[in-house]
Formats: C-alpha cells, sequence, structure tokens
C-alpha cells in the first residue's frame, strides 16, 4: 500500500517555516503521510499563508485557483489553508473557495489530524483558528533535525500592536514557552546533529519563560544556558524590537562567544514622526544607542533591519531621516516593502497620500543605499578567515560546498560534502554579489 502524499507551500517568514516544518511531522505521526515538493501527485495539499506582505489574500486566492483543477481531477485530494491569512479571513476562505476542505491558524496545526478526520467525515469545511496559547507546543512530536541548523520557536504572537502590523490579530499576544522545554528541545536537536540554532518569535526578546523555582528567564539568560550545551556551537535569534534590547543582551554579545555575530533588529523608520504613528513607542535616538552599544560590545556585528517606505504622510524629509539613519547605524542587510494597508490595522485608516511613484523610487533609494553598505561590509571580509558551518552542496555546483558565516554571508568553496555539518575555517577570496567565495584554510585546505 502506497503512503500519502503531503504537499506545503509556505509564504512568508521563518516562523512559518518553522510550523511548516511542524504540520508535516503532525500528519506523518498521525496519518503516515511523506512530504513531497510535486504538489500535483499530493494527496493533501496546505498552504501555509502570512499577512506581512501586499495583497497576501489576493496570493493565497489564486494559488487555491491553480489546486482547483486537481480537486476537480480528484475530488477526495484534501486541501487546508493555515497560517495568518486563515486566522484573519477564518470561514471567509470557505465561502469565497469552496473547495477548502480544512482552516486552521497558526495556534492550532497540532489540531490538524483531527481537523481532517472531520473534514473527511462531513464532507464540510473544518475551521479552528482558535488562539489556544502554549498548547500548540505541548502537543507536537519530538523535535526532529533536517541537517546541521534549526529553528526553535522560543514564544508566539506580539504585543506591541504597531499601527501597520496585522501578527497581534492573527497570533495573538505574546506567550513564552517554559524554559525547560525549549532546552530540552535544543539539546534532542543536538544529539541529531544540528550544531546551529535559531531561536524564533515574532518579538523574540520580549521572551519571558517560566523557569524552575517560580523564576523567569529572559532571551539573555536562555542564551547563556543554551552556550553550556556540548556539541552546540553557534546561536541565532530573530526577530527582535528595540524595546526589548536589554543591558543583559547587550552583554551576552560580548560574553557569548558562541552567539552569532548578526543581529536582525527592525526600526522600519528613521523619522520620529512617522515613528510616533506607527506606534513603535520609541525614537531614532534609542535605536541609535542600542545600536552604538551593540558594535561596542561585539564590533565586527553585522546589523540588518526592516523599513518600510511610503508610510501615510512620509514626506521627503522623514525619508531623509531614514536613509541618514542606514548610515549612520551601518546597516547592511534590510528588508524593506513599500508600505500598504493590511485590513483591520488601525493604519488601514490613514489618509495614504504617497503616490505609488514617489514610494517606488523612494525604496529603489533606500536598497541602493544597503546594497552600498553591504559591499563594503563584504568587501572587508576579503582576506579574512572566517569560522563557516557547511550547509550543503554549493547551488553553483563544481564540487563545491556552501556554509554561512556567523556573519550570515553564505560562502562558496571547493571542498568534499562530507564536510556537511562541520564547521571549518575559510579564507574570504572574493566578494560576489549575493554570496563570498572562499577557500579551505590550513590542513583542511592540504587534504
Amino acid at each position: 500500500m502506497s503512503s500519502k502524499r503531503l504537499y506545503i507551500k509556505t509564504f512568508g517568514c521563518q516562523m512559518n517555516d518553522y510550523d511548516s516544518t511542524k504540520m508535516a511531522d503532525v500528519l506523518a505521526r498521525s496519518h503516515g503521510y511523506e512530504r513531497t515538493l510535486v504538489a500535483e501527485e499530493a494527496d493533501l495539499l496546505l498552504l501555509n499563508t502570512c499577512s506581512v506582505r501586499e495583497k497576501a489574500q489576493e496570493k493565497v486566492f489564486s494559488e487555491l485557483g491553480r489546486w482547483r483543477q486537481w480537486k476537480a481531477e480528484r475530488p477526495d485530494r484534501l486541501i487546508g489553508v493555515g497560517g495568518c491569512v486563515a486566522s484573519q479571513e477564518g470561514e471567509a476562505i470557505a465561502k469565497r473557495e469552496p473547495l477548502v476542505d480544512v482552516i486552521f491558524g497558526p495556534q492550532t496545526l497540532h489540531r490538524l489530524p483531527q481537523l481532517i478526520d472531520q473534514a473527511g467525515a462531513d464532507g464540510r469545511t473544518a475551521v479552528d483558528i482558535s488562539f489556544p496559547e502554549i498548547e500548540k507546543f505541548d502537543r507536537l512530536p519530538e523535535p526532529r533535525a533536517d541537517g546541521p541548523t534549526a529553528f526553535v520557536s522560543i514564544m508566539e504572537g506580539c504585543s506591541k500592536y504597531c499601527t501597520f502590523c496585522v501578527v497581534p490579530y492573527t497570533r495573538g499576544e505574546e506567550v513564552s514557552r517554559p524554559m525547560e522545554d525549549v532546552l530540552v528541545e535544543c539539546l534532542r536537536l543536538v544529539e541529531q546533529g544540528v550544531r546551529e540554532i535559531t531561536l524564533l518569535g515574532q518579538n523574540v526578546n520580549a521572551y519571558r519563560g517560566a523557569a524552575p523555582g517560580g523564576e523567569v528567564c529572559d532571551l539573555a539568560l536562555l542564551i547563556r544556558y543554551l552556550d553550556r550545551i556540548d556539541g552546540l556551537e553557534r546561536i541565532r535569534f530573530t526577530t527582535s524590537h528595540p524595546l526589548e534590547f536589554s543591558d543583559s543582551l547587550i552583554e551576552a554579545f560580548a560574553e557569548v562567544p558562541k552567539l552569532a555575530s548578526y543581529l536582525h533588529l527592525p526600526v522600519q523608520s528613521g523619522s520620529d514622526r512617522i515613528l510616533g504613528m506607527m506606534k513603535r513607542n520609541h525614537k531614532r535616538e534609542l535605536y541609535i544607542d542600542r545600536i552604538r552599544r551593540i558594535r561596542e560590545a561585539r564590533p565586527d556585528i553585522s546589523l540588518s533591519s526592516d523599513f518600510i517606505v511610503g508610510f501615510p504622510t512620509e514626506s521627503d524629509e522623514d525619508f531623509m531621516q531614514t536613509i541618514d539613519l542606514i548610515g549612520e547605524v551601518r546597516c547592511d542587510a534590510a528588508y524593506s516593502f513599500v508600505y500598504s494597508p493590511r485590513p483591520g490595522t488601525p493604519a488601514a485608516n490613514l489618509y495614504d497620500g504617497v503616490s505609488a511613484e514617489t514610494k517606488a523610487r523612494r525604496l529603489e533609494i533606500l536598497q541602493a543605499r544597503v546594497r552600498q553598505l553591504s559591499d563594503a561590509f563584504c568587501q572587508r571580509q576579503i582576506g579574512l578567515t572566517q569560522s563557516v558551518l557547511v550547509e550543503r552542496p554549493s547551488r553553483r555546483g563544481n564540487g563545491q560546498i556552501a556554509g554561512r558565516t556567523s556573519h550570515n554571508r553564505w560562502v562558496n568553496f571547493d571542498g568534499p560534502e562530507s564536510l556537511i555539518g562541520q564547521f571549518v575555517d575559510v579564507v574570504i577570496t572574493e566578494a560576489m554579489p549575493n554570496s563570498l567565495r572562499g577557500r579551505l584554510a590550513g590542513e583542511r585546505a592540504a587534504a
């Protein structure tokens, strides 16, 4: 008897990548589904959606339209929609697209087996977009490694309520996993060969996990506990908020070598006026001060940020303050977007008087400035020896392998695939537009 096939299309962030992996694990345990990369051969097709990007709903229904013919060919094939769009739209998805059998939110992915059974039994769309807080993590299968790196979600939701953001409405308010649960998951992954772990949360440095004795563990303390795990050699975390960047977290960059020399700290705008309209609850000087102190603790750190261009009423002066901020903090990587209103957020009610042409022009200017700083950062790496975790064969082919530096830069270099999963020293020899090139250092090069 052939096994059932599962196909998952994931939109959005690393948190969604993590959730998709957990969906596959849950369904493998409950129904024996095996994940496939070929959508046409799947018995169950899932969309794991994200509301952050522009026209998120339209992208979901466009994908469902492509799946409609497959459903017509095989009516027993099941289709599910999960993630933030599902949480936001709920049963409206089924009304617009009746082919959907299951609708579930980010916090109810662990209930997928029951929802699938329910949909298969009565033929009606099974919907569960509730917020059962931490229950999801208590019901998931044992962590399973898939290579030398892994994501570990340590908290869910966000309580900041920025005016442009849907996360608090689709994932709920901040809820932290108990410290011991996080440490056990990380230990299990390291036992399976994981060497680098990225701690995930919508606002990860707001982590406040319950610890033994009624104590509370913050992100900095969690990192120090992880630092003690033999075999775990690199720690990352994302995504952070400037208001939650504590003194103890800055000290961790100075005192924990396993903590990667890379920080993603979104600011969104360099204008105090726009930051106020966004309800970020901090000013540009606070952000600049945080980065200054972080660089004192870790001088070679690579800084990434998020920027929204063309927020309602953004003037040329507001925009230039953002460009000035980028240069002042030396932001060498960024996720930047043209503002578009997210339904249900306070900013959606603001008058958006910035033209599409102005937004596009400003985005081009901003991205060019970040590229300039990124190129300069990469040029400074040439001639340096970097510790690289080898993750896979290079997509360039030619017998090369690829891995990332502590600064989160991909490096391609000659070497045997037997090095995958190991840290090796690599001399950076060339900076390319999207990656670095290098050669193995020392004895490895001669082997």
